[in-house]
C-alpha cells in the first residue's frame, strides 16, 4: 500500500500541470499520483499519458467524461491506494523540503498506536504580483507536532479555516463518511473541507508551508468577476453546507463551533457577491438564500442572523449594503483572496 495518495484534478490544463506533477514527483515511491482527467480539450490528455508511461509505479491516469472539480475529486477518492489522500490542484504545488517531512511524519504516524485522522499544514497564496505572499498558519490555533482531538482546538478567529489546501485525510475516512461532491459545480472544494470533519477524531499539525495555491489568472475561479457570475453553483454549495450542518453530527462543542463559523463566512460571502452583482434578481436569491436556511433549520437561521452574516450583510438600504462591500474588500486585501 502506498503511504499517500495525491488527486490532480485537470481540465485543460496544459500550460501548468507539468510543474504541479513535478513537484509530487518528489515524494517518490511511497507516493501515488492519480492524474484525473475530466474531459479536456487541449494536450492534457497526452501530457498525462507521458507522465504514466515515464513513472509507472508513481503516476496513474484516468479519462473520464467531464464532470467538473468535484467528479474528478470523487474520482480520485474511489481509485485511491493510500493510506492518506490529498488534492492538488493542477495550477498549484507542493514545496520540497515541507513535502519530505510530511511524508516522514505521515509514515511514523501510521506505525503508532492511535489512527489519525486529519494531518494538518500550512498553504501559501501565491498571488501572482504580489510581493508578499500572505501564508495560512494554524500555529495559534493547533497543537504543533502531537496528536490532538477538538478539545484542544484553540480559538480560530474569522479568516483562519481549514481549507482544502491545508488538509490530508485518512482515505479510508472519506469513503466510510459517504461524501460525493456534486458532479458539475464549482467551490465544492468548501464541501471536502466540511463535510468529514465530524468523522475526524484524531488530528496532527505540521507548521510547515507545503502546498502553493496560485492565485492569479482570469478565468479563475476565486476570481471576483467569474464568482458572481458562477453564484447560482455558491449558493448550491452553501445549502449543500447548511444541510451537512443541520444533520448534528457533532461529538464535540468546540467541532460545532468551528462547523458554524465556517457554515457563517461562506454565507456571507455568498450575500457579499449577490450585493456586489447588484441586480434585483441577485438580491432576489439572497432573501431566497435565507428563507432556504430558515426552512431547514431556524436555531441556524437565528444564530446566522446574530452573527456576522447578519452583522454584514443585513444592514439598511444602498448605504448599509456598501458599507459591507467595503468589509469584504478589507477582508479581502487582508487575508488575499481573489
Amino acid at each position: 500500500m502506498k503511504l499517500l495518495s495525491v488527486a490532480v484534478p485537470c481540465y485543460n490544463s496544459e500550460s501548468y500541470m507539468e510543474k504541479c506533477v513535478q513537484s509530487l514527483l518528489y515524494g517518490g515511491e511511497e507516493v501515488e499520483i492519480i492524474i484525473v482527467d475530466d474531459g479536456s480539450r487541449d494536450r492534457t490528455a497526452s501530457i498525462a499519458d507521458d507522465l504514466a508511461e515515464k513513472y509507472p509505479t508513481i503516476v496513474k491516469v484516468i479519462h473520464q467524461e467531464n464532470g467538473g472539480h468535484g467528479e474528478a475529486v470523487n474520482t480520485g477518492i474511489k481509485n485511491a491506494t493510500g493510506l492518506y489522500f490529498k488534492v492538488v490542484d493542477s495550477d498549484d504545488w507542493v514545496d520540497k523540503t515541507s513535502y519530505e517531512k510530511i511524508l516522514h511524519t505521515l509514515e511514523e504516524l501510521s506505525k503508532g498506536p492511535e489512527t489519525v485522522d486529519l494531518l494538518i499544514s500550512n498553504f501559501v497564496y501565491e498571488k501572482q504580483g504580489a510581493a508578499h505572499k500572505k501564508v495560512m498558519r494554524y500555529n495559534k490555533c493547533f497543537p504543533e507536532e502531537q496528536i490532538f482531538g477538538w478539545k484542544d482546538v484553540g480559538h480560530m478567529p474569522k479568516g483562519k479555516y481549514l481549507l482544502m489546501h491545508s488538509l490530508i485525510y485518512r482515505t479510508r475516512l472519506l469513503t466510510d463518511c459517504g461524501m460525493v461532491l456534486p458532479k458539475h459545480t464549482f467551490y465544492v472544494d468548501n464541501i471536502f473541507a466540511y463535510e468529514p470533519l465530524p468523522y475526524v477524531k484524531k488530528m496532527y499539525y505540521l507548521n510547515v508551508n507545503f502546498y502553493r495555491y496560485f492565485i492569479g489568472r482570469d478565468d479563475q475561479s476565486v476570481n471576483e468577476k467569474v464568482m458572481i457570475s458562477r453564484i447560482d453553483q455558491q449558493i448550491k454549495v452553501n445549502k449543500l453546507m447548511v444541510d451537512v450542518y443541520n444533520k448534528g453530527n457533532f461529538s464535540e462543542k468546540h467541532l460545532k463551533k468551528y462547523m458554524f463559523s465556517y457554515l457563517d463566512i461562506i454565507t456571507t460571502i455568498s450575500a457579499i457577491m449577490l450585493i456586489r452583482a447588484g441586480s434585483p434578481e441577485a438580491l432576489e436569491k439572497k432573501k431566497e438564500l435565507l428563507q432556504y436556511i430558515k426552512t431547514k433549520n431556524r436555531s441556524i437561521y437565528g444564530k446566522l442572523r446574530r452573527s456576522l452574516f447578519g452583522q454584514v450583510t443585513n444592514l439598511p438600504g444602498r448605504g448599509g449594503r456598501t458599507l459591507a462591500v467595503g468589509i469584504y474588500k478589507i477582508s479581502q486585501k487582508f487575508y488575499g483572496f481573489n
